[in-house]
């Protein structure tokens, strides 16, 4: 008996992430992405909280990281969505320019609108000729130009493409000279764009400075830190083996030295935790400021996770061959 995973959640939420799906143009059901998110979801909590209990893990500690993992496979797949969503905005905004220009063409040159919109979808332009096809076929049907207009604005997430839509549709209203129009938004976004790969070159240093402090800098500090705490731990380990007591108080009778309370061990599972989450969101942050949009950062984040992992394992190594040399004197 197949499951009806839709009924599991609410029908705004069915609504909306069905329209996601559309306008990432990810070819599957509402059911079949919820099938593998709560299946795929419920198999990480119980793997991970089966794993650790083998390795004799505390149950809260079992029952934490089962559910984190679970939330972080879900978050996952909706980052994975947003991404392909934001990457067909970026394509789409990057075609709208040559576009507009070539339909302006074709108007000026005398054909309807309808027509100058569909003559002017070159194969160059790929999914957004694709759109505007379907949009003739449904103005050809006896839609209106003006809801197969809004009809396509919806299907991008995009707000240059609903501005230029708006336009369109107030010149279809109230009378224009649609060519002149067509024209002049061309020569918008091409501005637009313009300014945005200016601003980018001018926070460039930002993003320099961002991904050495969390890809180099941080790792580095966390690796020395751990070699540090190892050094010590054995320091303590000696000092204790001469003097089971502990040390005598030092002056004031409150100053008496004692070894630190955190593992050496406990410390390296904290320093790939932090690492991880340090750099994943430099790559978001970054992403941020050089385009406007965190989601694009996520082709960056495995990178900079292994970037800043590696130097983390370089830096503990040099340092403790270093300390071994010292030892061995």
């Amino acid at each position: 008996m197949e499951i009806n995973f839709e009924r599991l959640v609410s029908r705004g939420m069915a609504r909306e992430l069905s329209h996601m799906l559309d306008i990432a143009d990810i070819r599957m059901s509402v059911n079949k992405i919820l099938e593998i998110a709560i299946l795929g979801a419920f198999g990480i909590l119980i793997g991970v909280a089966f794993l650790l209990f083998y390795m004799k893990f505390p149950t809260p500690i079992d029952a934490g990281a089962g559910l984190g993992s679970a939330v972080m496979y879900v978050a996952a797949i909706y980052m994975i969505i947003e991404f392909k969503i934001d990457g067909r905005k970026t394509a789409l905004e990057t075609m709208l320019p040559d576009y507009f220009q070539v339909a302006s063409a074709n108007l000026r040159s005398g054909i309807a609108l309808d027509r100058a919109l569909i003559l002017a979808a070159r194969p160059e332009f790929t999914f957004l000729s694709e759109s505007i096809k379907d949009m003739g076929k449904r103005v050809t049907g006896g839609e209106t130009m003006e809801d197969s207009l809004k009809d396509l604005a919806n299907r991008y997430n995009s707000n240059q493409l609903s501005h230029a839509i708006r336009m369109m549709i107030e010149a279809i209203r109230y009378g224009g000279a649609m060519a002149d129009l067509l024209d002049q938004l061309s020569k918008d976004l091409r501005s637009q764009q313009m300014i945005q790969k200016e601003v980018a070159g001018q926070l460039f240093m930002y993003s320099i400075f961002i991904a050495f402090a969390a890809v180099i800098a941080a790792p580095a500090l966390y690796g020395l830190t751990s070699q540090m705490i190892i050094v010590t731990d054995k320091v303590w380990a000696g000092i204790l083996a001469q003097n089971p007591g502990g040390l005598p108080t030092i002056g004031v009778s409150f100053l008496k030295p004692s070894p630190p309370k955190i593992t050496p061990a406990e410390y390296h599972d904290f320093s790939i935790a932090a690492i991880v989450i340090i750099t994943g969101f430099a790559s978001l942050i970054m992403s941020a400021i050089s385009s406007g949009s965190s989601v694009k950062g996520l082709r960056y984040m495995p990178i900079f996770v292994v970037v800043g992992l590696a130097i983390f394992i370089i830096v503990r190594i040099v340092i403790g061959a270093f300390f071994a040399n010292i030892g061995s004197v």
